[in-house]
């Protein structure tokens, strides 16, 4: 009969107070609703799901995007944060186990012809018995947190690259821009010198020239703007990835011509994702188990120490010492607060709810991103096709007024007015081609990337 108390105590050592965790239901269609007449791509087998920028082909922006584990600050900086998250799961889990401590003493003393010598070695216990679930409690809160840390990492990398990827195309538009302006530039030379030829010869007026000049300087202007811009963009990139943008010279090259396809999965997938839902589920579970970290307070807190040791007056500390040791154990429980604890409870609670509602609002924010996505891209591509026409008419436009020009029969204006829109459709078009990719970074990066939740405890 003399176990039965401890026995008791280990039953009850089961009980866990507070709410288990179940994920609350969050808004999800069926289908997308961009979907409808869209087929979906499927992801080729030899693309790393991780290496989602790989899908565009690139070589340099697969070495550009690759060093941003390497050297991005900020991505460094959350990689600490999940260290320490890490680190503070540890520290909970210590207090499962008893503390364990040691001490020793010794003096020596001389009274008058009188030299005594004490010694004294003492080992102590204390184990505070998570008889409630307390302990439990904090550590399912701690590891919450801590995959919420680690979903919010790639968070920050998934942000990072596809940041990255846009720059790369911003900059490849810009020269692309910059080689279409400078084209400009040699056909409006050409103009100026037709220009003149009339002029000299009696058949234009000298404002025709003027008009040819100004034309001329002012798209030279533009295709500085585009130099500009363009070493900016290139800029931004060495930020990315961690280098002075003195030490990143990205060589020329040109934007692509297609937009790759996207494997886009049900709905129900993207909750496993994206890392920013992960790390919003998670947060809610952490706060659900902090409800019971603050019910267990109701329960009292019951703790178990010991002592032993030996103590010598002599020389020899363990021949001639006597023993010292002592158990106890101990209770406390709160008789009045003033609703302190119910009031702490209630926060817990308040908390998880205001948690629940930042993830379902986190979720639609998600699909809201695919949709605008997936419509994005169809959108545009049927305006691609739409100013591809419109660009052949403007270029044939061009053709025929400057021959039109040369035989007198219409005057420089409508060169001019014909040159300007075919150069504004130019423009257009390739703005549409920039923005197809844009969109498409983005529509990759909404889908999760190459993310899912199975990495949260790699």
């Amino acid at each position: 009969m003399r176990f039965v108390p401890f026995l008791s105590l280990f039953l009850l050592a089961g009980c866990v107070v507070g709410p288990d965790y179940v994920r609350p239901a969050a808004p999800a269609p069926a289908v997308y609703k961009e979907l409808q007449g869209w087929t979906p791509a499927r992801p080729s087998d030899d693309i790393d799901r991780g290496d989602w920028w790989s899908i565009y082909n690139d070589p340099l922006l697969d070495q550009l995007e690759r060093q941003i584990d390497i050297g991005n600050q900020n991505l460094r900086a959350y990689e600490a944060a999940y260290r320490k998250a890490q680190a503070t799961v540890a520290e909970a889990r210590a207090a499962y186990f008893p503390t364990v401590s040691a001490s020793g003493s010794g003096q020596r003393q001389r009274s008058s012809t009188t030299i005594a010598s004490t010694k004294t070695v003492e080992a102590s216990a204390s184990w505070d018995l998570d008889l409630w679930g307390k302990v439990r409690r904090q550590v399912e809160s701690d590891q919450a947190g801590a995959e919420a840390s680690a979903a919010e990492l790639a968070s920050i990398r998934l942000s990072a690259q596809s940041a990255l990827a846009i720059d790369y195309f911003e900059l490849r538009y810009q020269e692309q821009l910059a080689r279409l302006l400078s084209e400009t530039v040699d056909a409006y030379q050409r103009s100026l010198t037709i220009a003149r030829n009339q002029y000299a010869t009696g058949v234009a007026a000298r404002s025709d020239v003027i008009t040819a000049e100004t034309q001329l300087k002012s798209t030279k202007a533009s295709l500085i703007a585009a130099g500009v811009l363009r070493a900016q963009y290139e800029h931004a990139i060495a930020i990315l990835i961690g280098k002075p943008p003195a030490d990143l010279t990205i060589a020329p090259g040109s934007l692509p011509t297609t937009v790759q396809d996207v494997p886009v999965a049900l709905p129900a997938t993207l909750l496993q994702r994206r890392p920013d839902i992960a790390e919003a589920e998670r947060m809610m579970q952490q706060q659900n188990a902090l409800i019971g970290v603050q019910t267990a307070a109701y329960y009292p807190d019951i703790s178990l120490s010991a002592d032993f040791g030996y103590s010598s007056a002599g020389a020899a500390l363990f021949k001639t010492s006597r023993q010292i040791w002592s158990l106890a154990a101990s209770g406390t429980e709160t008789v009045f607060d003033a609703g302190a604890r119910g009031a702490a409870v209630e926060a817990a609670r308040a908390t998880y709810d205001q948690a629940v509602a930042n993830y379902r609002q986190t979720v639609l924010s998600a699909f809201q991103d695919v949709e605008d996505g997936l419509s994005g891209l169809r959108i545009l591509a049927d305006q691609a096709e739409t100013q591809a026409e419109a660009v052949a008419s403007a270029r044939e436009a061009t053709r025929i007024t400057l021959n039109e020009y040369k035989a007198g029969t219409t005057n420089y204006t409508t060169v001019v007015t014909a040159q300007a829109t075919a150069l504004s459709n130019e423009q257009t078009a390739l703005g549409i081609m920039q923005s197809r990719m844009t969109t498409h970074v983005s529509l990759v990066k909404a889908l999760g990337g190459g993310w899912t939740t199975d990495r949260l405890r790699d």
